[in-house]
C-alpha cells in the first residue's frame, strides 16, 4: 500500500493554486510555505501541513490533504523543511528530526502577524514527530490560537524506525532515503563548502539512515551519534506533557514505523490523545476500497478531526 500511494496518479482540481510565502526561523534561515487563502481568510481556521523525510510540500499527500481542507473551508499551508522543495539556498543549516521550533515559530508567526484566531497543524511521519514534539514541549503553555494537533504515521521512535529501515523486506525505502539524502547533501555541500565538507571515504559508506544520520546529521547539528539524535529528537519523550486535542493515526502494518512504540503508557493514559490504529494501512498510505474523497483515508479523517475542533462558523 506504501508504494501504491506513491506512485498512485493523483490530480487535484478543487485546489487553487499557492501564494509563496516566506518565513524567517531565525536569521539568515527562511523556509518556504505554499499557502492557499480563503477570501476571508480571518474569518476562518488555518490547517499547517508538514511532510515527513525527504518529502516537500509537493508531496501528493500535502496537496490531497490540502485540496480536502480548503473544500471544507481552511486556509492551508503546505510547508517545506529546511532545504526541501528546492530551498536549500534559504539557510546554511540542515534539517532533522529535532527542530520543533522551526514549525512553532511559523504558527506563532501566523498568530502574531497575520491575526488568525484558529490553527491546526497536521504532519506526516518525520513531520508527525515534529508537531508532537512541539505540542508536548508547550505543556500547559499552548496558545490558545492552536486548536489541535494531527499526527499521521509518526517517527516518534526515531531509533526504532531507523532500526526498521535496515530490515531485508525494506531494503528499497532504506535505498530511496539513503540516495535522496546523500544527493542533496552533495548539493548542500556544493552551496556552502566551508560549512559542509565531505569526508568522501566515510560518506561513501553510508548504506543506512542510521549511517546517515552518524556521519551527516550528528556531525553537523550539534549530536554526538546518531544514538544521542535520535533520543533528544523524539517526540516518544514528550508525549505525557501534551495538553491540547491531538489525534494521531497509524496503521500496525507500517513497513518502518513500528507499531510498538504506539503502546506506551504515555499515549494511552494521555485524555488529550487520541490513537487509530487500523491494522493496515501501509506508510502514510491508508488507501480505502471507498472511492472519492475518503479514497485516501487518513487524509479525510485529518480534516474531519479539525473540522470537530474549530468553533469557527464560517469553516461550516
Amino acid at each position: 500500500m506504501t508504494i501504491a500511494a506513491t506512485f498512485w496518479r493523483r490530480k487535484f482540481p478543487r485546489l487553487p493554486k499557492s501564494d509563496a510565502r516566506f518565513f524567517e526561523l531565525e536569521q539568515g534561515t527562511q523556509v518556504r510555505g505554499e499557502c492557499h487563502w480563503q477570501d476571508t481568510r480571518q474569518l476562518h481556521p488555518t490547517l499547517v501541513l508538514l511532510h515527513g523525510l525527504e518529502g516537500s510540500s509537493e508531496s501528493a499527500y500535502m496537496f490531497g490533504t490540502a485540496e480536502k481542507a480548503f473544500v471544507s473551508g481552511f486556509n492551508v499551508i503546505r510547508l517545506n523543511q529546511r532545504n526541501c522543495g528546492g530551498t536549500e539556498k534559504l539557510t546554511p543549516t540542515l534539517y532533522h528530526s529535532g527542530l520543533s521550533g522551526d514549525i512553532r515559530s511559523v504558527l506563532r508567526e501566523l498568530i502574531k502577524d497575520d491575526g488568525l484566531l484558529e490553527i491546526f497543524a497536521a504532519g506526516f511521519s518525520m513531520g508527525g514527530n515534529l508537531v508532537l514534539k512541539m505540542a508536548g514541549e508547550f505543556g500547559d503553555a499552548v496558545p490558545r490560537e492552536l486548536r489541535a494537533i494531527v499526527a499521521i504515521a509518526p517517527a516518534l521512535d526515531l531509533a526504532a524506525c531507523a532500526d526498521a529501515l535496515t530490515q531485508p523486506r525494506n531494503f528499497l525505502y532504506n535505498r530511496h532515503f539513503v540516495r535522496s539524502l546523500k544527493k542533496h547533501m552533495r548539493y548542500k555541500s556544493s552551496l556552502y563548502p566551508d560549512l559542509f565538507p565531505l569526508e568522501f571515504s566515510a560518506f561513501r559508506r553510508i548504506r543506512t539512515v542510521r549511517d546517515f544520520d552518524d556521519v551527516v546529521t550528528a556531525r553537523f547539528c550539534g549530536f554526538q551519534d546518531a544514538a544521542d539524535y535520535y533520543k533528544r529528537s523524539s517526540a516518544s519523550n514528550l508525549l505525557s506533557a501534551i495538553r491540547c486535542p491531538t489525534l494521531i493515526l497509524t496503521a500496525q502494518d507500517d513497513p518502518f514505523v513500528p507499531f510498538r512504540p504506539f503502546q506506551n503508557s504515555a499515549i494511552q493514559e494521555n485524555p488529550h490523545i487520541t490513537l487509530i490504529a487500523p491494522p493496515h494501512g501501509g506508510h502514510c498510505a491508508f488507501i480505502s476500497e471507498q472511492r472519492g474523497a475518503d479514497r485516501f483515508w487518513a487524509e479525510a479523517r485529518i480534516v474531519e478531526f479539525c473540522l470537530d475542533k474549530s468553533s469557527m462558523k464560517e469553516v461550516r
